[in-house]
């Protein structure tokens, strides 16, 4: 599979004046004020391939924006080499690349122009345009008199009618209500089904997951990590979390060591719950050596909330696992619940009896529910515990 876009070591510097110039002159001669380079990306490199989707996370000032206007063509990188496989539009700020004075439909032709189209081409997808936008009625008024919510879906709508073989999304997709996010995802898994390459810088990290093939996270300008988006993501989450200094996303002396966790049902993390379906907590460990008990645990936390409304121990059940020697497998298994509908990650513990850990994996793991009721906090529901070799 041939590469559509190729960063190879690019860095991008700017100039951060500290003092401000307090006449024309200085201004015309701002070398000599007080300033210093500021590095916003160093030796960035990596490739997305023809057909796939890369999502570009990082927490603030990562240097995601940054990276994604180098790409664009808006900013030039200072240092290194950008090439690309087709025609690429970029989605990149509320508004860009519209002139206000103009009206709606004057910025649909200006903007296709930009993007390569000829006016009898634009012709034949303006009325598309305009109803993926869902504002006919405003398309002859300036554009300085729309609200955010019409720059957007004009901006998006232009985007992925002018038939790019390569999109470049920012952020600017969360401006959007709800109804509108999903056409432009249905639009997005459309892109994808018909092979076109696409790049999305976001900080809605459910949205990674869902559709894209790879992910890059960035910080502090340079790559960290880049792999599959859960892996990504997930480290991307600890990154975050370490923000508290008491957070740990993984500790313990492993002398039993968790090898994997799935959320069932639908056979692997991230799934999605139903009304009416068992929560089950699955998970594969290995002793390294043998140990005559372990206590095991687990903690549901809300990611709208931030608080833990489930959490299950086996010696709180009654169960044990011990002894333990080489792999097993147990499941801690929910009877169906109310739950509120969102986001949830999983925490999973083993410790040896006396509460030494021998290994917790903090909040690594996650479902979505949909479709549920208030649920109560702290929930209280009973737990099964289930032990067998894999």
């Amino acid at each position: 599979m041939s590469a559509a876009i190729e960063v190879d070591a690019i860095s991008k510097k700017f100039r951060l004046y500290r003092e401000k110039p307090s006449s024309l002159k200085q201004r015309l001669l701002s070398g000599h004020l007080r300033a210093e380079d500021f590095w916003a990306l160093r030796e960035v490199s990596f490739a997305v391939e023809s057909g796939t989707s890369t999502g570009l996370i990082g927490h603030n000032g990562s240097g995601k924006t940054t990276l994604l206007k180098c790409i664009a063509g808006i900013l030039r990188p200072t240092e290194g080499t950008i090439r690309y496989g087709g025609r690429v539009a970029a989605l990149l700020e509320l508004g860009a690349g519209f002139h206000p004075e103009l009206t709606g439909r004057e910025n649909v032709y200006l903007n296709a122009a930009f993007l390569g189209l000829s006016r009898k081409q634009t012709d034949a997808v303006y009325d598309d345009i305009v109803g993926f936008a869902e504002i006919e009625d405003f398309m002859d008024n300036q554009v300085k008199f729309f609200s955010s919510g019409m720059l957007v879906r004009l901006g998006f709508a232009v985007a992925v009618h002018v038939e790019p073989d390569i999109l470049l999304i920012d952020e600017v997709l969360a401006v959007g209500d709800e109804s509108f996010q999903k056409r432009c995802l249905d639009k997005i898994r459309s892109f994808q089904a018909d092979g076109r390459t696409i790049v999305l810088v976001t900080h809605a990290l459910d949205t990674v997951v869902a559709v894209c093939d790879r992910a890059v996270m960035l910080e502090h300008g340079v790559v960290h990590m880049q792999g599959t988006p859960m892996d990504v993501v997930a480290e991307l989450r600890h990154r975050l979390l370490r923000d508290d200094p008491d957070f740990v996303a993984e500790e313990g002396t492993r002398e039993v060591e968790i090898r994997d966790v799935t959320i069932l049902p639908g056979g692997e993390p991230g799934q999605r719950l139903h009304p009416g379906e068992d929560l089950v907590i699955e998970v594969d460990l290995l002793a390294h050596e043998p140990v005559p008990d372990v206590d095991a645990a687990f903690a549901v936390v809300s990611a709208h909330t931030n608080e833990v409304v489930l959490v299950g121990r086996t010696s709180d059940m009654g169960s044990t696992l011990g002894p333990i020697e080489g792999s097993r497998r147990m499941r801690f298994r929910v009877p169906a619940t109310d739950w509120v509908g969102g986001k949830y990650f999983v925490s999973v513990g083993l410790e040896a009896p006396g509460g030494s850990p021998y290994h917790i994996q903090t909040q690594r793991y996650s479902f979505e529910v949909v479709e549920a009721e208030r649920l109560p906090v702290p929930l209280v529901v009973d737990a099964r515990f289930e032990l067998e070799d894999p």
